[in-house]
């Protein structure tokens, strides 16, 4: 199965944290499944995304940063 869902963060966010427990969530709701790819292993990541994080794209477009919607990353996949 392809990861719809990516999501950009880093070590000790706390944003990055809540932003995973949300995927999660919906993930098992909905059978989907995520990729999550740290921004530090990453120059050009880290130059990209820098203090946005965390970012999460949806079938490899921006969706959301520093929060995830939980009602809007649903709709995103239905």
């Amino acid at each position: 199965m392809v990861a719809r869902i990516t999501l950009y963060s880093r070590p000790g966010c706390h944003l990055c944290d809540d932003a995973r427990a949300v995927i999660e969530r919906v993930c098992a709701d909905l059978g989907e499944s995520f990729a999550e790819v740290s921004i530090d292993d990453d120059p050009a990541l880290r130059e990209r995304y820098g203090e946005e994080i965390p970012v999460t794209l949806v079938d490899g477009r921006q969706h959301d940063f520093w929060r995830v919607d939980e009602a809007r990353l649903r709709a995103a996949l239905s």
